[in-house]
């Protein structure tokens, strides 16, 4: 497994956390609302190929929460700011649910800034057709249940989630949380106006779903794939909302072999 570390960096007037690892071609990745779950198989066989770097988001624990930030077209422009600064951009991103709502949101405000995209059961957009789970009304144990289709044949979900539950474990889950529904609680985890400025994005964009998703409804990828002029979408049968973990070698060749292209 390759090696990775931890730095805190000093960037668009904020101090931020991020995780590095593996080599090659930069790429940014953007965790979900649960916060950064650890380095998983998927980021060790990506990091042959690839140089990781992963921002722990602000206000999760790790980086001390930005006042400013106050939804997530704004923690889009925050990320936006840290690209800008690192001399970054363009540079390719894989957004995991809400993180793919960050990173739809730094595509509509400036096109350029990724050279491919890969949303990953993204929040962002309202769907027609179903509606994104409200985890808030969910323990943090049975949240964390819902977002795999079957956990208990699942390894990696049971290594990083299962057993006993720690104090500072639960206290990392609900200050995520918190910070979600604060950014993201009205309108419930997507932007009215999000589809409207993503239209006629062209970014290349690979947009993957599981198809026994509990959190995020196909709904979701079909506004997606209404507003953006370039993409496609990769089902992975069986899996739910983690398609990462609970299909990784399937997973892996999709994403991939689209970053390759």
């Amino acid at each position: 497994m390759a090696n990775w570390t931890k730095d805190v960096i000093k960037a668009a007037n904020t101090e931020l956390s991020i995780v590095r690892g593996g080599s090659g071609k930069p790429l940014l990745i953007l965790h979900d609302e649960l916060g950064y779950p650890g380095w998983m198989a998927w980021n060790a066989w990506l990091a042959d190929r690839r140089e990781e770097i992963i921002p722990l988001q602000p206000g999760f624990g790790q980086s001390a929460r930005v006042d400013w930030v106050r939804s997530y077209r704004d923690l889009g422009g925050l990320y936006a700011q840290v690209l800008r600064e690192l001399n970054l951009a363009p540079i390719d991103v894989i957004g995991f649910s809400a993180g793919g709502f960050i990173a739809a949101e730094m595509a509509a405000a400036c096109p350029h800034v990724f050279s491919r995209m890969v949303l990953v059961a993204p929040m962002g957009i309202k769907p027609q057709d179903g509606e994104i789970l409200d985890f808030f009304e969910l323990t943090i144990r049975r949240h964390l249940r819902a977002t795999v289709a079957d956990p208990e044949n699942t390894p990696e979900f049971g290594r990083i989630y299962g057993g006993e539950m720690t104090p500072e474990q639960f206290e990392a889950f609900e200050d995520a949380r918190a910070e979600t529904a604060r950014l993201g609680w009205e309108p419930y985890m997507h932007n009215p106006s999000l589809p409207h400025l993503l239209y006629g994005v062209r970014t290349p964009t690979l947009l993957v779903w599981g198809t026994r998703d509990q959190v995020v409804p196909r709904g979701c990828i079909d506004g997606y794939r209404a507003a953006l002029a370039n993409c496609r979408v990769v089902e992975i049968d069986g899996a739910g909302h983690r398609p990462e973990i609970e299909r990784e070698a399937e997973f892996s060749r999709a994403v991939g072999g689209f970053l390759a292209e």
